[in-house]
Order: C-alpha cells, then structure tokens, then sequence
C-alpha cells in the first residue's frame, strides 16, 4: 500500500486533476467531475442534471452510443455515470493497455455532446421509467424520502431524479443551456486511478477540456438545522420501511470521522447495538444498519430498517431506546475497537477496485478538496477517540432534531402515531 501515490496538479486551464497511482494495476479509470447537482437546480428544472446526465451518452459530434458501447466494450472496459446533489460525475474503466479508450470516450461525451430533440426525448423515457422504478423499490425509496424530509424547505432535499412532471416537460433546448452554463471551468476536475501517470493525465485533460473556461460556481447556502418532524408516506408494498435520523457535519468538518464510527457501534454490522437490539434480540425487522449521508456542508446520521406493519411501532421504540441507551451509558469495552476494524476491512476490501478508488478521489475531493489516500484514512479511524465518540453522539443524537419517515400501507395506527413516544 506504500508504494501507492496520489499526485496532484492542474491544467494550463485550471482544471483540478488527481492521480491515484497503483503500481502493477493492471486496469486504469478516468473521471470527469462537474460540481454541480440536484441541489443547484432551480424549482422549474428539478431533475435536470440527472437527464443530461443520461443524454450526453447518446451522441457525441463523433459517435452515436452503439460506437461507444462497442468501442469501451472491445477494450475491455465499462462506461457509466452518476448525478449526485452536488456533483455529476462521467467515468470509464479499461484494462492498462487500452487506456486511452477510456480516456477518448469519457472525454468525448463531456466535451463533445450533440444534445439534440431526438436524443432527449428518447432519454426521457428511459429516465422516467427509472423514476417509477425507484418509487416501486420502498429500500431504495426511503432514503429519498429521508432526506427531503430531513432538509425540507432546502435545496438539499431536492432528490436527484426529481420531478416527473418536469422532468416530462424539458426539452433539448433547456439541456444545452444547462450544458454551457455549468460544464466549464471552474466547475470541471479530473481524476484517474489505477495505471495511470499524472504528466499523461494532465495533458489528456489539457487538450479535452481547457477550451471549457468561463464558468461561475453554483452559490450554495448551508442548511439550517432541522427540528423534530414525523412523516407517513403511503405505499403499496407489504413491508414497511423506516428512516430515523439527524442532521449532521460538513465534508470538512474535523468530526467527520467520529460520526462514522458512532454510525458504526450504533447499526454497522450484526454485533451492532441496533442489530442486536432490534432483530436478534426481539426480531422486530428483517434489516436494520446505520450510515452516514455526506455533502460538503451537512450530512445525515441514519438508521435504516425494514418491517411488517405490527413491528413498526416497537421497532422505532426499541430504536429511540438504544440511542439513549449509548447516552446514558456510554461505550462497552472493546465496542470502539471493534468498529474501528469493521470499517477498517471495510475500506481496504473496497480499495482493491480500481472503481472504487476512482469513485473515493472524486467524491472526497468535490466535497473538501481532499486528497486523502487510504494509509490516511486509516490513521484517521485509528485517531478516534472514545470521548470523541461521546462527544458527537451528545451533540448528534438529540430527540428535537430526529426525524423519522414511514413507508408503508398506512395503517392508522402507523399513521397517526404520537412521536413523541420516540423522546428519549
């Protein structure tokens, strides 16, 4: 893991470009980063980001998407994207030897996209029949639900796929104007991993993007912090879900990692508080875990778990009452140690995948302009404290800021259920 470097420079242009050097890697992944996402998005346009996401793989001034597809195909390689609240994100990932494939179809696609009538209307379809599809997986559809809960009123609960309705309604015309106002420089960045050199990197981003300049970052406030609210959305499936949670840091915040293994003793893994409260202990759920929903300037703490409708309400009870259980009594001997290698094995198993590496160098770094390579992040879980556990569960963990959403067939019970039962 030594010998692994993460080099940093930028283009005549100014684009940011990360370089996560794996020697004897023998595949390589390139990223185009663009800071913008749902959040930035205005009432009339929720969903945008995410549809030119899909429609820029369409046509390129050069290739129509079956020549994408076979050229990063024939290469060994596998093309795709993703539309976060404050990011959009394009990647390819190939074997060492036809790297620059995935350097030319990823470049292209950002660079070079014909956005026209026909290739919107076509993504479309494909994008609302994904949004009816989420809508009709409830695991899924809770954590939505969740954080436009949680940050009502905010741009941050503004979901990535956003509104149907609008969504039906855009045209080519609203993509491209989007397209030139936010795919520029400033809000570009460029990240490879795996076999791949900084010098090459940085020329490839040169001559792809630095003719992208004259762009201005979005403006974002931060949110301001939720109180308490319950919410029932009705669904059709049998199970039900349940989100509890609260708000939490920024991206930059010096806590951040304590937040992750106070996460952890809470819901991660079957020897958690939660798991062992909730299912082993009184079989209330089929699943239940914890996890922390990161964004530069706030982030959500949140247990997660699924239910039929006569354990609803214990379920969420047994909850509240191990958060105040951690509260009142503090940590367990040895229960810190333990999470800390949880999340230990957990980042070096995924740091095996060139993807996933891509995928961290990115994100971390839209969020906080971080660098951070795995031998860091590890001293870092290390540095936790339990006292720095303590410390941000008191200032997390609080009764008049948790938010809780239900999803489910709605019996009156669940529905109009008191939550103050929940205080703790």
């Amino acid at each position: 893991m030594s010998e692994h470097t993460i080099s940093v420079s930028r283009t005549s242009g100014g684009i940011p470009v990360v370089v996560e050097n794996i020697p004897d890697s023998q595949s390589v992944g390139y990223m185009i980063a663009v800071a913008t996402g749902s959040r930035d998005e205005t009432q009339d346009i929720l969903g945008l980001s995410h549809l030119l996401e899909h429609t820029v793989f369409r046509e390129t001034k050069t290739r129509d998407s079956y020549q994408m597809a076979k050229e990063m195909e024939g290469a060994g390689g596998e093309m795709n994207a993703f539309t976060g609240r404050e990011m959009t994100a394009f990647y390819g990932i190939t074997i060492r030897e036809t790297a620059d494939v995935a350097k030319d179809l990823v470049g292209d696609i950002v660079a070079n996209p014909m956005i026209n009538e026909k290739d919107t209307e076509l993504e479309k379809k494909i994008v609302l029949q994904e949004l009816s599809m989420i809508k009709n997986e409830p695991d899924s559809y809770i954590h939505d639900l969740f954080e436009s809960t949680l940050w009502r009123g905010h741009a941050l609960s503004q979901d990535e796929g956003g509104e149907e309705d609008l969504v039906r309604n855009m045209t080519s015309e609203d993509l491209r104007k989007y397209y030139e106002e936010k795919y520029r420089i400033p809000n570009l960045a460029v990240f490879a991993a795996g076999s791949a050199d900084i010098d090459d990197t940085v020329a490839w981003a040169e001559e792809t993007l630095d003719c992208k300049a004259g762009g201005q970052r979005n403006v974002r406030t931060a949110p301001p912090t939720p109180v308490s609210e319950y919410r029932f959305v009705k669904n059709e499936a049998d199970h039900y879900q349940v989100a509890m949670g609260f708000p939490s840091y920024g991206a930059s915040s010096d806590d951040r990692m304590a937040v992750t293994m106070l996460s952890a003793v809470l819901g991660s893994g079957t020897s958690s508080r939660l798991f062992q409260a909730v299912r082993e202990k009184k079989a209330l759920v089929y699943s239940v875990y914890s996890t922390v929903s990161q964004c530069s300037d706030a982030s959500s703490l949140t247990t997660y778990m699924s239910c039929t409708d006569e354990n609803v309400i214990e379920a969420m009870e047994t909850t509240a009452s191990v958060y105040s259980g951690l509260l009142k009594e503090g940590l367990e001997k040895g229960e810190l140690d333990r999470a800390k290698r949880l999340i230990k094995g957990a980042n070096v198993r995924a740091m095996e995948s060139t993807e996933h590496r891509l995928y961290r160098l990115g994100v971390n770094h839209m969020l906080n302009g971080s660098t951070e390579s795995l031998e860091q992040r590890l001293e870092k879980i290390d540095a936790v404290t339990e006292d720095d556990v303590m410390r941000v569960a008191e200032d997390l963990l609080r009764a008049d800021r948790m938010n809780t959403v239900v999803l489910g067939k709605g019996a009156r019970k669940i529905k109009n259920y008191d939550p103050s039962a929940l205080a703790f």
